[in-house]
C-alpha cells in the first residue's frame, strides 16, 4: 500500500508531517530519515486503532480487509 504523505519544514528545525488520508494522523523529526521512520509508525499505530464493536443488536457491523 502507498500513502502520500505532505511534508513541512518545522520553524524551529526539523521536519513535520501529515497524512491527509488518516485524520489527526501525523509526526515529525529532525532529519528526513526520522520523519519517515517516525510516520510510519504513526500509520501503522493509526491503522491498529480499535474499534469499539456495536452492540449485539445493532444493524452495524465491523470488518477488517486486508489491503
Amino acid at each position: 500500500m502507498k500513502v502520500k504523505i505532505v511534508v513541512h519544514e518545522a520553524e524551529e528545525g526539523g521536519f513535520w508531517a501529515e497524512v491527509p488520508v488518516l485524520p489527526g494522523c501525523a509526526s515529525q523529526g529532525e532529519t528526513m530519515e526520522e520523519l519517515i521512520a517516525n510516520v510510519r509508525e504513526a500509520i501503522s499505530g493509526w491503522l491498529e486503532a480499535d474499534v469499539t464493536p456495536p452492540a449485539p443488536d445493532a444493524k452495524e457491523r465491523v470488518l477488517e480487509l486486508a489491503l
